[in-house]
């Protein structure tokens, strides 16, 4: 008798690209920003994030490819074979030095520690704008008991619309409104947070990376100057509120729930929580008292 097997896949193409000086094969299909990572070269970027489509809004992933007449996003700009590529030239790091002198001068950045790490690398200087340089600064906003949006953080990655959206939740309560400066996350017709369509999956919370959206118990604990992440303790468990099996990481502190996220690598939620689990720990604590 003839056992069929199944079809042999081809294995996946590769090509050969420069990176800063040096040959490396990658696969075909690959960014730059991929094959850089590949190389172990560290390449800066604030709105790139595995789990989400790339959308090249914050320009610090730049990098110089030969024959190209402008920089190009390294998290977007597909590997090609023969490219020539650097990524620490002169004319790159003073791009990346200028865009992040832009975002200290417009944006407090105080609870963004990756942009601070770039803005020392790059020896950025925001203050060289001078003390009257415009600014998003405006009042926090407090509309629920969950998650607090203070917009004076905001670099407008676009990350919270991308998990809003096709990426995770497929909800579409945010988009991106307003054009050049005033360009601002905003909910439909710009109506209070609500009155919109968010459900509160704190998606978009899991994705800031610069605490513009940020759970009201951190918030509050930042506030009262009790925040201590050297104190904290993450602890993996999995959601017992449906048959999916999220796997939830609970940070702990003073022996209290103050957030919940998922790994971005886990095969079940892919870094995304629902209502439930994202802040499911109220409920915990409120029956107990203790975690």
């Amino acid at each position: 008798m003839i056992i069929p097997h199944a079809p042999v896949e081809a294995p996946p193409r590769t090509l050969e690209l420069t990176l800063d000086g040096k040959t490396v094969t990658v696969t075909e299909g690959m960014t730059l920003l991929d094959a850089c990572r590949q190389a172990a070269i560290e390449t800066p970027t604030l709105c790139y994030l595995e789990n989400l489509t790339p959308v090249n809004a914050c320009r610090v992933c730049v990098v110089e490819v030969e024959g190209s007449r402008v920089l190009v996003p390294s998290c977007a700009r597909k590997a090609e074979a023969g490219m020539v590529v650097k990524t620490d030239s002169d004319r790159v790091r003073h791009s990346r030095k200028m865009v992040l002198e832009f975002l200290g001068s417009s944006v407090d950045l105080s609870t963004a520690p990756d942009a601070q790490r770039y803005i020392a690398e790059y020896d950025a200087d925001p203050s060289r704008y001078g003390p009257d340089a415009e600014t998003v600064a405006q009042p926090v906003k407090v509309d629920n008991e969950l998650y607090v949006r203070d917009y004076s953080k905001c670099i407008a990655c676009y990350k919270c619309v991308e998990a809003c959206g096709t990426d995770a939740q497929n909800t579409f309560a945010i988009a991106m409104a307003g054009r050049g400066f005033g360009a601002h996350i905003s909910t439909e017709f710009d109506v209070p947070l609500p009155d919109s369509a968010c459900v509160y999956c704190g998606n978009c919370i899991g994705v800031c990376p610069t605490g513009a959206l940020m759970f009201s118990s951190e918030h509050e604990m930042r506030e009262s100057g009790t925040w201590n992440e050297q104190e904290q303790t993450a602890t993996d468990t999995i959601c017992s509120y449906c048959g999916v099996g999220c796997t939830l990481t609970l940070h702990v502190q003073d022996n209290s729930i103050v957030k919940v996220t998922s790994p971005i690598e886990n095969g079940v939620t892919s870094g995304h929580l629902c209502v439930k689990g994202r802040f499911g720990g109220v409920y915990v604590q409120s029956t107990s008292g203790e975690v």
